[in-house]
């Protein structure tokens, strides 16, 4: 929810040591504190939703700097599934299957000296729910607490987290077996900011352990099941070192993963170079890991099941490179290398360009294995691990370049960003695009204000991407279980009906573009108080993009069509 976020950073790569155990990207996410001073709040509905959102202090802040305490509760809840049966009957007379709820509150304690302490806690609950196709839910809770200290008289920062979460997802299709996934977590760390002069250093120790419960059924119709308690433990050095116009940012992390007895030494890199003060050139590079592995089936169309599990044993005991060499898997712990340059450039006062190229180098990925017919047992000793291990191991790599320019002058923005990419890998048989490899992506935000004290503001977004791998349906036949065993009478036992599935993700879906619309007019009745109406269209001009596929039916859920919506709010 934008109004609850102060600050949301995503590294798509090339982040620092003092963040870690992933080899792609990291999202750091930070929440406001509550109103410091008065109570305050914002209620409000739409035809899809309604929110309430509630802040003030606990001890109130009486001057600039002073101590304080405030609390901020928020909530949001969807009825969508059931305004939409009177609203947008055209639709579905049945309504529109998607819900939500959400919850999340804060409670913050500030010092004078800027020293400061926070709880907090959140519970999140979504689903989609297509009767007789698929049952698609999630939910995600948790709690911690974050703080800052300013020692008096020095230069040091201190920074801490401890945190939990729980996240679960399950999905049901039809008759298949129904798949899940959990991940309970915790974490704790400590970060040290120490300023010397114009340059800063900064170092810290984080500990982490997570608690994984997984059920997956592959397309040969071989079943997982794992249940996994890990832990790990790392600890990070960084030194920003300011030149004038360049700028330098090395470090290293050291991740200790405890249940694999792995030690993973991580170098980083990072420099800007200021050329001028309309130019400016910048790189990253740096070394990456990880233990969580991300689990999704290749019988989905459309993969809307993302499982995750941790420190997968049974993997092969060699790699297949591409050239036909092999190489010993010596752990299961996934690597990566980034490496990414760029440049930003002001054209003008109103208009700025950033453009990047990046490449993420997959030295070692870990994937369930999809050919897996055979337990890994003693009498299949003479079958080849790709036939019977749970796991593979695959090498690969993802390019591309981004390129986003910003426009802002008086009342007017624009934001324009184009994305390519290119993603793949290979599992020591066949090299083939993975579900998330989309060539082309483009998104185009713009807005306006006008009309007396800018009461009126106009926007418009439009997002294109280029249609995902999925592997396609070559036919079907009868599957016999022989449950009686060999006093199976074939000839009049019902067989199951089971897809033959074409060669891995050489299809693509169709692209996806949309255009969502959007006018909202002010009415300011004090200094605090404030109504806004907002009026919207979803999916302006009613593009039919796929969300689900039933492979057995044969039937096609698309998303939302075009939806108006009208919404009102009141925040005092």
């Amino acid at each position: 929810d934008n109004d609850i976020i102060r600050n949301a950073d995503i590294y798509t790569g090339g982040f620092n040591a003092e963040h870690g155990g992933r080899i792609s990207s990291v999202m750091d996410i930070t929440t406001r504190d509550g109103n410091k001073t008065r109570l305050a709040g914002k209620v409000g509905a739409s035809t899809f939703a309604a929110k309430a959102m509630l802040e003030g202090p606990l001890k109130k802040q009486t001057t600039p700097g002073a101590g304080s305490s405030s609390f901020l509760l928020n909530f949001r809840h969807s009825y969508l599934d059931q305004s939409s049966k009177s609203l947008y009957t055209y639709v579905d007379s049945a309504g529109l299957p998607f819900r939500f709820t959400d919850i999340f509150g804060k409670l913050s304690f500030n010092g004078s000296n800027g020293s400061k302490f926070n709880l907090f806690g959140f519970n999140f609950t979504d689903g989609v729910d297509y009767q007789g196709v698929s049952d698609l839910g999630w939910t995600n809770y948790g709690g911690g607490t974050h703080f800052v200290l300013v020692p008096s008289g020095s230069s040091v920062l201190i920074d801490g987290t401890f945190a939990f979460s729980n996240y679960s997802i399950e999905l049901q299709e039809g008759d298949l077996p129904p798949r899940s996934s959990e991940i309970a977590s915790f974490n704790g760390g400590l970060n040290f900011k120490y300023f010397i002069g114009d340059n800063e250093a900064r170092y810290g120790i984080e500990v982490l352990g997570f608690r994984t419960d997984f059920q997956y059924f592959n397309s040969a119709g071989s079943e997982y099941k794992q249940e996994q308690n890990t832990s790990e433990i790392a600890g990070y050095f960084n030194y920003r070192w300011n030149l004038g116009k360049v700028v330098l940012d090395p470090g290293i992390r050291l991740h200790y993963y405890a249940s694999l007895a792995v030690l993973n030494i991580e170098p980083r890199f990072g420099a800007k170079w200021n050329i001028t003060e309309d130019l400016r050139f910048k790189v990253s590079a740096g070394r990456y890991s990880q233990n969580l592995v991300a689990a999704n089936s290749d019988r989905d169309v459309v993969n809307l099941f993302y499982g995750f599990l941790s420190a997968p044993d049974n993997l092969p005991a060699n790699i297949t490179l591409r050239d036909g060499s092999t190489r010993e898997v010596k752990d299961p712990l996934q690597r990566a290398n980034h490496y990414i340059a760029g440049f930003e450039v002001d054209v003008t006062n109103e208009i700025s360009v950033n453009v990047e190229g990046y490449l993420k180098d997959f030295r070692q990925v870990t994937n369930i294995n999809r050919n897996k017919l055979y337990e890994d047992t003693p009498e299949f000793n003479d079958q080849p691990d790709e036939l019977k291990k749970d796991f593979i191991v695959e090498t690969g790599q993802a390019y591309g370049a981004d390129f986003q320019l910003k426009y802002e002058k008086g009342n007017a923005s624009l934001w324009a960003v184009y994305s390519y990419t290119y993603v793949d890998r290979f599992d020591g048989t066949i090299e083939y695009n993975p579900i998330w490899d989309r060539r082309h992506n483009v998104n185009l935000v713009a807005s306006y204000a006008f009309g007396k004290f800018d009461s009126w503001r106009a926007n418009v977004r439009w997002n294109f991407g280029s249609g995902f791998p999925f592997t396609q349906t070559q036919g079907y036949y009868g599957l016999l279980t022989f449950d009686q065993g060999i006093g199976t009478d074939i000839t009049s036992a019902n067989a199951d009906l089971s897809t033959i599935y074409g060669p891995l993700n050489q299809g693509r879906l169709p692209t996806y573009h949309r255009m969502d619309l959007g006018l909202t007019k002010s009415w300011k009745l004090s200094e605090h108080q404030l109504v806004e109406l907002d009026l919207s269209v979803t999916n302006a001009y009613d593009r039919q993009n796929i969300f689900y596929y039933d492979r057995v039916r044969g039937e096609r859920v698309d998303q939302l069509p075009i939806l108006p919506s009208v919404g009102v709010s009141y925040s005092f």
